[in-house]
C-alpha cells in the first residue's frame, strides 16, 4: 500500500499546491492527518458532514475533495465542525483539499474536464488573468447557442440555466468553473461570446442581456466535480493497489 505522504507530495507538486494563488480560507493541501498507508480514495465536491460520514462508512483512507474544511474561517470547534472532525479522527480519514490549483490544472482541472466532457478535444487557450494566472479557458467553437446549451447539459449531467443575451451563432466560449458569475463585466470585455460558469448573482443575468453576452450557468456543484475525479484517478494510475470512488452529495446549486 502506498504512504499518505508519498501520495500527498506527489499531488501537491502535480497541482503547483503551493505556488498558485487563492482564497485564504482555501488552505490548499493536506488538511486533516489520517492513516499512514492508503488502500481507497474517495472524491467528493464538499468536505461536509454527509460526505465524511459516507466516506468512513466506506472504509476509506484518504477523502480528497475541492471545499475544504475551513471555507467559514475560525470558528469554535463544535456542532457540526467537531462532529465531522471526531468521525474522520477516529477513523483514521485523511483529507485532502484542492481549491483554485484543482481549477486551472491544464490536465486534472474543472475547466478542463468541462470543456473535454462539451466536446471539445484541443485548441483551447488560457483565459481572464487573476492574480498573476489564468483562473479559465477558452475555446473557439461553431455551434448554435442552443447546440452549446445541450452540450453543456450533457456534460453536467443535468438541465443549465442560461440567459441569451448574445448571438444566436457561438464563436468563442470561455469556461471558469464555479462561482464566477459576479464577473460579467469583465468577462465581457474579453470578447468572449459566450461565457460557462457555475453560478452567479441575480444582477448577473441583467447585466449579460446589457453586455450582449450569453451566459451559461450549468451549477456550481456540477461544474466542479471533474477535477476530485481526475485527481483520484491520477493516483491509482500512479501508485499500484489503490481504488477509488466518488460521492455525490449535490447541493442543486
Amino acid at each position: 500500500m502506498p504512504a499518505l505522504d508519498d501520495l500527498i507530495s506527489a499531488a501537491d507538486g502535480w497541482l503547483n499546491i503551493h505556488d498558485v494563488p487563492d482564497y485564504p480560507q482555501a488552505l490548499n493541501g493536506l488538511q486533516l492527518e489520517g492513516s499512514r498507508d492508503v488502500r481507497k480514495i474517495v472524491a467528493a465536491v464538499d468536505a461536509c458532514l454527509p460526505v465524511i460520514e459516507a466516506a468512513c462508512e466506506s472504509d476509506t483512507d484518504l477523502l480528497v475533495v475541492h471545499h475544504g474544511l475551513f471555507w467559514q474561517g475560525a470558528q469554535k470547534i463544535e456542532g457540526a465542525l467537531y462532529r465531522k472532525l471526531k468521525r474522520a479522527i477516529e477513523h483514521g480519514l485523511a483529507i485532502y483539499s484542492a481549491h483554485i490549483p484543482l481549477d486551472v490544472h491544464p490536465e486534472l482541472g474543472n475547466n478542463i474536464g468541462l470543456l473535454r466532457a462539451m466536446g471539445i478535444d484541443s485548441g483551447e487557450t488560457p483565459f481572464f488573468p487573476w492574480k498573476g494566472i489564468s483562473l479559465g479557458l477558452s475555446a473557439e467553437v461553431d455551434w448554435t447557442f442552443e447546440e452549446c446549451l445541450s452540450r453543456a447539459s450533457a456534460a453536467v449531467g443535468e438541465n443549465v440555466h442560461s440567459c441569451a443575451g448574445g448571438p444566436s451563432k457561438v464563436r468563442n466560449i470561455g469556461v471558469i468553473t464555479g462561482g464566477a458569475g459576479s464577473e460579467v463585466f469583465d468577462i465581457a470585455a474579453t470578447g468572449i461570446d459566450t461565457f460557462i460558469t457555475g453560478e452567479g448573482p441575480h444582477w448577473s443575468y441583467t447585466a449579460a442581456e446589457e453586455l450582449g453576452l450569453n451566459v451559461i450557468y450549468a451549477g456550481h456543484y456540477a461544474t466542479e466535480t471533474f477535477g476530485v475525479k481526475a485527481l483520484a484517478q491520477r493516483w491509482c494510475d500512479e501508485f499500484p493497489d489503490l481504488s477509488w470512488e466518488f460521492i455525490d452529495h449535490p447541493t442543486g446549486l
